[in-house]
């Protein structure tokens, strides 16, 4: 189940009508910026850093927002590490870093897939055994 903002109840909510549940309340979670980053190469075959942020909502996780700086951040870690490539091209403009995902950069958004599987597997068992107590 989605929550809205009215199901919220904090004060302050900066994520309002964004199509996830709301996780203001709820401490530090995770924002999953690299595998969200992996998807967006894999489906586009290449793009810029301003492309990416573009479609960071309609493929984000949770309803944390990705500031610019942690994209960016991200995609030097994952060049860094093998899993992109970028080369600078000119255009209409000033010169855009455009980023590429590598072969180990598939194998790695593979790796995400199955821990994310694996870790939605154990949520459901912790949601379960959560409700199943309410329930006693």
């Amino acid at each position: 189940m989605r929550l809205s903002v009215k199901d919220c109840g904090q004060r302050g909510c900066k994520q309002p009508g964004m199509g996830h549940a709301c996780t203001c309340a709820m401490g530090n979670v995770s924002r999953f910026i690299e595998p969200v980053v992996l998807r967006i190469l894999k489906e586009r075959k290449k793009s810029y850093g301003y492309e990416i942020a573009e479609c960071l909502p309609r493929y984000a996780l949770t309803d944390a927002t990705i500031e610019g700086a942690a994209l960016y951040r991200t995609l030097r870690t994952l060049e860094a590490n093998g899993y992109v490539t970028s080369t600078w091209e000119d255009g209409d403009g000033p010169a855009r870093r455009n980023y590429s995902l590598t072969r180990a950069g598939h194998t790695h958004l593979r790796d995400w897939a199955h821990l994310m599987e694996t870790l939605g597997k154990e949520m459901i068992a912790f949601h379960r055994e959560v409700t199943a107590q309410q329930e006693v």
